[in-house]
C-alpha cells in the first residue's frame, strides 16, 4: 500500500528540523510521520511526511526553539513551486 504524503517547504537547517521533530513527537512519532528530506536549497528544505502526521510535524516545527518557519504545504512537489 502506498503512503499518502504531504510536502512541506521549511526555512531552516536540516539538523534543526530533525531535532525539533524528535523533541516534540519523539521516536514513535518520527516513525509514524516517516519524514524524508527530498531536497535542500540554501536555507530551504523540502520535507515529505505522512498525511496523518502533518499536524504533529507542523506543531513540532512551530514550537521549536530554533528559527524554523513553515513556508508552504502541498500535496505535490509541483504545488510547492507556485
Amino acid at each position: 500500500m502506498r503512503a499518502n504524503r504531504r510536502y512541506i517547504l521549511v526555512k531552516g537547517s536540516k539538523s534543526d528540523v530533525e531535532s525539533a521533530i524528535l523533541e516534540y513527537i519523539g521516536v514513535w512519532g518520527w516513525a509514524n510521520a516517516a519524514p524524508v528530506f527530498v531536497s535542500s536549497h540554501e536555507d530551504k528544505i523540502i520535507l515529505a511526511v505522512n498525511r496523518e502526521a502533518l499536524t504533529d510535524v507542523r506543531a513540532a516545527l512551530a514550537l521549536s526553539r530554533e528559527k524554523i518557519e513553515v513556508l508552504r504545504v502541498s500535496g505535490t512537489l509541483r504545488g510547492l513551486e507556485k
